[in-house]
C-alpha cells in the first residue's frame, strides 16, 4: 500500500511540474494584454478621434469663417485654395496666407456670422 501511495504522490508531483510553467507564465501574459488594452483605450483611441475631428474641421473650412491659427493669428477667411488659406487679419484688411494645416480652430462659422 505504501508503494502505491508513493507512486501516486510521484505522479502528482510530475503532473504538477508539467503544468506549473504554463500556470506561471499565464499571469504575465494576461498582465501584458491588460497593459496593451489600457494603452489603447486611454491613449491611442482618443488621440485618433481628436485627429479625425481636427481633419474634419480643416476640410470643412468656408470663406467667411473666423479662425485662429496655431501661431495665434486671428482672422477671417477670404479665400481657400488647395492647401492654403488667405486670412484677413484686421480692419485695415491686412491679408496673410497660411497653410490649411496651421488652422487650430474655427471661432465663428460663416453661417453664424451672417445672423
Amino acid at each position: 500500500m505504501r508503494l502505491f501511495l508513493t507512486a501516486a504522490a510521484d505522479a502528482a508531483a510530475e503532473t504538477e511540474q508539467t503544468v506549473s510553467p504554463v500556470l506561471q507564465i499565464l499571469p504575465t501574459i494576461l498582465m501584458l494584454v491588460a497593459v496593451v488594452a489600457i494603452f489603447y483605450f486611454l491613449m491611442y483611441r482618443p488621440q485618433k478621434k481628436q485627429e479625425k475631428e481636427t481633419a474634419n474641421m480643416r476640410n470643412s473650412l468656408q470663406v467667411g469663417d473666423e479662425v485662429t491659427t496655431i501661431g495665434g493669428i486671428i482672422g477671417k477667411i477670404v479665400s481657400i485654395k488647395d492647401e492654403t488659406v488667405l486670412l484677413e487679419t484686421s480692419s485695415e484688411r491686412n491679408k496673410v496666407r497660411v497653410l490649411r494645416s496651421a488652422i487650430r480652430s474655427v471661432d465663428v462659422h460663416a453661417e453664424d456670422a451672417d445672423k
